[in-house]
């Protein structure tokens, strides 16, 4: 299962990565509500976690953000107002649940896993298709026409994100920090040769080329 946690209490933000993590979970974890919002549109989540006050936009407004731009995916709301209208606030906003701090652990894992059962119902988001590259999350197994297509964990990671961003120009830093992370050591050069071997694969002479360098901001994929 996927995770964006978005928690600008560092001690806490750790504490629950560390214990999602230990749940055998993926977890991305920001701390400001800009990068919460960046984050969500740009890679696929089971669950969002979204505290209500951050830096920058808050959990509410990042909440409000994504419903307007018609994000599907479940969104669980932390906070340590407890007020009836602030719940009916979050709610209204679009939040799928509501969690008062402090609390259980215990009780996270089970909203959590209520959030996810709920978001799982809509299984043909787990296989996508841009013209005849047809990518399987759930097998990640990648087919273009009659071939198949074996990717390293790394390639399959970039081509979800630019299959998620189809016809949209995805920033090299957006795919390093997906991709890599923001402590790596990758470089742009370096996105640079891994792209070129991604293209080998899924560009065959003959075929449309689907992988396009739009030089100076980063990678597209579709006409």
């Amino acid at each position: 299962m996927r995770i964006l946690l978005a928690e600008d209490d560092s001690r806490l933000g750790k504490l629950i990565k560390h214990m999602l993590e230990k749940e055998k979970m993926q977890v991305d974890w920001v701390t400001e509500g800009n990068a919460a919002l960046e984050y969500a549109l740009y890679s696929p989540y089971d669950v969002v976690i979204l505290d209500w006050m951050m830096p920058g936009l808050s959990g509410l407004e990042v909440c409000d953000r994504l419903r307007k731009r018609r994000y599907q995916g479940a969104i669980l709301m932390l906070t340590a107002r407890d007020a009836v209208d602030d719940k009916v606030l979050g709610l209204d906003t679009g939040a799928d649940d509501y969690l008062v701090k402090p609390f259980e652990f215990s009780e996270l894992m089970a909203r959590i896993r209520a959030l996810s059962r709920r978001s799982a119902v809509v299984l043909k988001e787990d296989i996508v298709q841009v013209g005849d590259l047809v990518l399987n999350r759930t097998t990640r197994v990648v087919r273009r026409g009659d071939r198949e297509i074996q990717l390293t964990g790394r390639e399959f990671q970039m081509l979800d994100l630019l299959v998620q961003n189809r016809g949209k120009v995805v920033p090299r830093e957006v795919i390093l920090d997906r991709v890599w992370g923001l402590e790596s050591e990758v470089s742009s050069n370096n996105l640079d040769a891994y792209v070129r071997l991604l293209r080998k694969k899924i560009d065959f002479p003959g075929e449309e080329k689907l992988i396009h360098n739009i030089r100076g901001i980063g990678y597209k994929l579709g006409e």
